[in-house]
């Protein structure tokens, strides 16, 4: 039984603190934030988010944190600002904080302690972080790490759950040691189907269903797959999963389990509200590997990310001096396979090319740049697509779902030429 009324008082105190003091860095009434244009996505050339969510929008730090654009206090969800995606690495500090649960504990690191085993492990084992350092080679990937709702607020009709724009992702150096050779020490079994995954954070209530995830066991064996216990060279943010999280590379976040404290290895489909119920998509609607053993007959879990882009330097309506060379930079990323180009369009027809930056990986944002003249006077549409070397490009219209899952339509962008 996990501890639950101190963890929950203390998250609670925090933000209490926070808000009276030290805690809020800055923070917008809404009508500031909307004059500020905190969070618009309209900015951004998209559809904007509902009324009430950009109301409510306010800078808020956590501790630790720099102010990020609040969607809830409880459970804390914060996105990160765009100035934050002008490079392709995320600051720990500005990295986007997302939890499904209320209550989440302070974890010492000397206390900390990761049970291994299931009914398809060979045997049972328990593991410190002093161990896991000593005991498995260590391992790093550069990985986007992003919420699996991200761009919901920019569906339309509007779809139920958080609103995010387009900051709910971040992309990191993970480093920790592959979860192959931990399971590898506990011994998997030949009838393992799935690994089973549960971290320290949990529900006020009894009642709440406990966030728990599983992973087909073929993907908890690819050797990309994590537990780190450092992030950009430093030790993991509490928010963001000290003192050690579950890193999955391209797929969507909602399997990167943070404070991380049960692995279990199973024979069975993992039945919990958090894989029956939630995070599913329509069955086929698109082209991502399939979670077979997970697969019902009208629908299946989300997995991989989809191929995406954004344009990081310009702002929809933005003025460029006639004759002034217009600097189009921007960040792409997909689900594994890594960025093959980026095309730019400003009439809408002809595509161009952009430089790609350096490459850190399949798994990691890929930055983009591009200058066209602004030569005539007059509105100019600005446009980024993205190709993934599996041949996946951005999409022109709208794959709706139910949950909001998977937005990667062409950003557009209005400039004017004076």
């Amino acid at each position: 039984m996990k501890a639950r009324p101190s963890a929950y008082s203390d998250l609670r105190r925090k933000l209490i603190v926070g808000a009276a003091g030290s805690g809020v860095l800055a923070a917008l009434g809404p009508a500031r934030a909307l004059a500020a244009g905190l969070g618009s996505m309209g900015a951004l050339g998209y559809a904007e988010l509902p009324d009430g969510t950009l109301a409510g929008h306010v800078l808020y730090a956590l501790p630790g944190k720099v102010p990020l654009i609040k969607k809830a206090y409880r459970p804390p969800n914060f996105e990160t600002p765009i100035e934050y995606f002008r490079s392709a690495i995320t600051p720990n500090d500005a990295f986007f904080v997302r939890y499904h649960l209320a209550a989440i504990p302070e974890v010492k690191a000397a206390d900390w302690k990761l049970a291994v085993g299931g009914e398809s492990a060979e045997r049972e084992l328990v593991f410190t972080l002093a161990q896991l350092r000593k005991e498995f080679k260590p391992a790093e990937v550069t990985a986007v790490c992003q919420c699996s709702g991200n761009r919901r607020g920019l569906f339309e009709p509007h779809v139920p759950g958080v609103e995010w724009g387009v900051g709910a992702m971040g992309n990191a150096v993970w480093r920790g040691v592959r979860l192959k050779d931990v399971l590898a020490k506990a011994g998997v079994k030949a009838n393992a189907l799935e690994v089973v995954f549960d971290g320290a954070d949990h529900g006020v209530i009894d009642k709440t269903p406990d966030f728990v995830k599983s992973l087909p066991v073929e993907i908890a064996l690819d050797e990309n797959t994590l537990i780190a216990f450092e992030m950009n060279g430093k030790p993991l943010p509490h928010w963001n999963g000290f003192p050690a999280r579950l890193v999955v590379p391209g797929w969507t976040g909602t399997y990167w389990v943070k404070q991380l404290v049960s692995v279990k290895m199973a024979s069975r489909p993992e039945g919990n509200f958090w894989m029956s119920t939630a995070y599913r998509l329509p069955r086929g609607r698109f082209k991502t590997p399939s979670f077979k053993s997970q697969v019902k007959e009208a629908n299946e879990p989300i997995t991989t990310m989809v191929v995406n882009s954004l344009i990081t330097s310009l702002k929809n309506g933005q003025q460029v001096p006639r004759g002034k060379a217009i600097e189009i930079k921007g960040i792409a990323w997909d689900g594994g396979s890594g960025i093959d180009r980026v095309e730019v369009t400003t009439d809408g027809r002809s595509w161009q090319r952009a430089r790609l930056g350096r490459d850190l990986g399949r798994f990691s944002f890929r930055e983009f740049s591009l200058a066209v003249p602004g030569r005539e006077r007059g509105s100019l549409a600005v446009m980024a697509r993205a190709t993934a070397r599996s041949g996946e490009t951005q999409v022109e219209q709208l794959i709706h779902n139910p949950a909001g899952y998977h937005h990667n339509v062409i950003q557009r962008l209005q400039l004017e030429i004076v």
